[in-house]
Formats: C-alpha cells, sequence, structure tokens
C-alpha cells in the first residue's frame, strides 16, 4: 500500500505507513514541533548518514547536550534531507529496569524515524 507522503525534492513515494505513526501530541525527550514521526519505514526509500557533532545543542528547554549523535534521512531519488532518528522511542525493555527503579538512560531505547513536514508533500 502506498502512502501519502512524498519528497518535496523529486515527488518520489516515500513508502510510509500509517500503522507506524505516533500519535499526535506523544512527547519526545527531542522534541516534535514541525515534524511527522514513525517507528518503522521502509528503508529502501531512503539514504542513512550518521552524524556526530561536539558543540552545545538545545532541543526542548529541558533537552540540551554536548554531543549530538544522531542519523540523517535523506530521499534516496533526489538527496533531499527529509529527517533524522533519535533514539528517544519507547524502551526496548518491559521489566521494571535494574532493582525495580524503572528504565534508565543506559537501557537501549526504540529508534524514532522523525520526518520534517516541510521535507514532505501529500
Amino acid at each position: 500500500m502506498n502512502s501519502i507522503y512524498r519528497c518535496v525534492g523529486c515527488g518520489v513515494d516515500l513508502n510510509m505507513n500509517a500503522a507506524y505513526q505516533y500519535p499526535p501530541g506523544t512527547y519526545f525527550e527531542s522534541g516534535d514541533k514541525g515534524t511527522i514521526s514513525f517507528s518503522s519505514v521502509d528503508e529502501s526509500k531512503l539514504k542513512f548518514t550518521k552524524e556526530n557533532r561536539f558543540r552545545p545543542f538545545f532541543e526542548t528547554v529541558n533537552y540540551w547536550g554536548i554531543q549530538r549523535k544522531r542519523v540523517k534521512m535523506q530521499c534516496h531519488g533526489c538527496g533531499f534531507l527529509v529527517g533524522y532518528i533519535y533514539d528517544d522511542g519507547p524502551p526496548l525493555m518491559s521489566g521494571k529496569g535494574q532493582m525495580g527503579f524503572g528504565p534508565s538512560q543506559v537501557i537501549p531505547r526504540a529508534p524514532r524515524f522523525r520526518f520534517k513536514i516541510k521535507a514532505l508533500s501529500w
């Protein structure tokens, strides 16, 4: 099934399934302003480039850091930047964490595919 989302650069269908879209208003550490987030995408439609920068950055008032690790997503057809992958999805474990204190930053989190709204057409 084709999705309604296309790359604004070349118009190719990015084949994003609405079943994997996070509901509007879902809170994420790295924010969600002007974006659409998915838990899974068709990786054959995108190119991925790792980014590792050392300089202060601010995503939201309470979320900042010195080292930013993320993955750039670009359209496979034209190379247009459509978004980033962040590791701030739900925890990849279902238990209560170490000694019952709940998930912590050491527990790996699910990737979140965050697409810029201005990079998509529909």
